[in-house]
């Protein structure tokens, strides 16, 4: 190998699958990996490539110190991951979090600050919705991840290429103490630059989709004809706006399900593929004719696959109403896109185009934005002291703290002394209370509401399952 990028070293208590994460990134069994812990006992080494980002590799024994052996094992760890350009801190994800877990973790963090949470063994999306709880950390980057299943190893790869490919790691991560968490969060998001935000154009047949797409890239990359359904493929194309990279695709369009013809079946499964990839819809609505049950319909897709969204009424310079009466007849049908921010177009004259390109880096902005954990306890709490939670049944419902687990959309657990009692209404007040602190226009809020023993109910039940 020519270049070495740097030195990356996997850590965490005994039993939690450094080993195996190890194998992984050599694509070999080059560690020995049992249930039994401790069976790492010396640091092992190797040269690793990913994605032609050469570095080295160090599989670190377990973190234990019940004798005297251990305490030497953990010794060497210590000094290897103290010594390394990044830190993966290895964590048993089927197990709530656990306090010396948090202890070690802090320590590391104080002497290296360049370290990766990464919560092994979420082998589905039932026990990762369960894993919220590692947010307690407060790592700046947490990675679910199953090893034995390959399952999130790719998102971990491209960010450790990623990271390793900046000039200086130390420069990355290490937050000043008198910056603000929410400075060095932009500043994280601004360095993330490389990232590709994935567009989706939806709409019904011949509302324009395709114009829109020629007219965002500048050239005639789709095919337009007033002959509905032209688009049978999804057509993808690279862009760029303001120097961020964009995967534009426009998808076929959707028509009533008994008018579906022929390929066009194939058209609808290939557009839902593409919306599961996608982080913002742009919906396309017709504003020259009335809006019709399938453009209700269509814009239900972008809350089943929870994207950021921008509604675009295309070809404004024929429309059929005036602004207001246009405006009164969407907040009618979708009530449930009140948080989307609408733009009047025209793709053929080219019409407030330039708009669109800057809401879409907008939208992205608030669809990955992570609200500092001191800062939303805070509001929830002043927000419960507004309009208290109602009472079940003469009993006192009360949040004990909030935390967001993901991002794309921002999801909020609530930890709670009696989660079943949160009614809809109230979360929409709390996603409202929100949006009045931040500008979260264009994606939803989701609130999901956990009992403090949740962690230890799911895993007793999926035991006796």
């Amino acid at each position: 190998m020519d270049k070495i990028y740097g030195t990356i070293a996997i850590m965490g208590r005994p039993n939690a699958g450094k080993s195996s994460l190890f194998n992984r990134f050599c694509k070999s069994r080059i560690a020995i990996t049992s249930e039994i812990a401790g069976t790492t006992r010396d640091v092992k080494k190797a040269n690793v490539s990913l994605k032609d980002t050469p570095f080295l590799l160090l599989d670190t024994g377990g973190l234990d110190e019940s004798d005297s052996l251990f305490v030497q094992v953990t010794k060497h760890s210590h000094s290897a991951g103290e010594s390394a350009d990044l830190i993966l801190y290895v964590v048993d994800g089927k197990m709530p979090p656990n306090p010396l877990d948090k202890k070690i973790f802090y320590a590391l963090q104080k002497k290296n600050s360049n370290i990766f949470l990464v919560v092994n063994k979420i082998d589905n999306d039932k026990e990762q919705s369960n894993a919220w709880e590692f947010s307690e950390f407060g790592a700046c980057h947490t990675f679910f991840v199953s090893v034995s299943h390959n399952r999130g190893i790719g998102k971990l790869e491209d960010s450790i290429v990623r990271l390793l490919k900046k000039d200086s790691l130390t420069q990355l991560f290490n937050v000043d103490e008198e910056e603000s968490l929410e400075e060095f969060l932009e500043a994280s998001v601004a360095q993330e630059a490389e990232e590709v935000i994935n567009i989706g154009i939806i709409g019904r047949v011949n509302v324009g989709k395709s114009s829109l797409l020629n007219a965002l890239l500048g050239q005639e990359r789709s095919v337009v004809s007033s002959k509905a359904g032209t688009t049978i493929d999804p057509v993808d194309e690279m862009g760029e706006i303001e120097g961020r990279k964009v995967n534009f695709v426009d998808t076929a369009g959707i028509r009533r399900r008994g008018k579906i013809e022929g390929l066009e079946k194939f058209a609808l499964n290939r557009t839902r593929e593409i919306l599961k990839r996608s982080d913002i819809a742009v919906l396309v609505l017709d504003a020259s004719s009335p809006f019709v049950e399938l453009d209700e319909k269509i814009a239900g897709l972008i809350d089943e696959f929870k994207l950021g969204v921008i509604v675009v009424l295309n070809k404004w310079d024929i429309a059929h109403k005036d602004y207001k009466g246009i405006m009164e007849d969407f907040r009618l049908r979708f009530k449930f896109l009140d948080y989307a921010p609408i733009l009047t177009i025209s793709a053929k004259n080219g019409r407030h185009i330039q708009k669109l390109e800057q809401e879409i880096l907008k939208v992205y902005e608030h669809f990955s934005y992570r609200i500092p954990t001191a800062k939303l306890n805070e509001i929830i709490k002043e927000a419960t002291m507004r309009h208290p939670i109602p009472s079940d049944r003469g009993k006192i419902v009360k949040v004990y703290y909030a935390t967001q687990f993901e991002t794309k959309p921002p999801q909020i657990a609530l930890i709670m002394n009696r989660p079943n009692s949160l009614h809809f209404s109230y979360k929409r007040y709390l996603v409202n209370f929100l949006q009045e602190r931040f500008d979260f226009s264009g994606t939803r809020i989701i609130f999901i509401a956990r009992g403090k023993n949740a962690f230890e109910e799911t895993k007793q039940k999926n035991f006796e399952e």
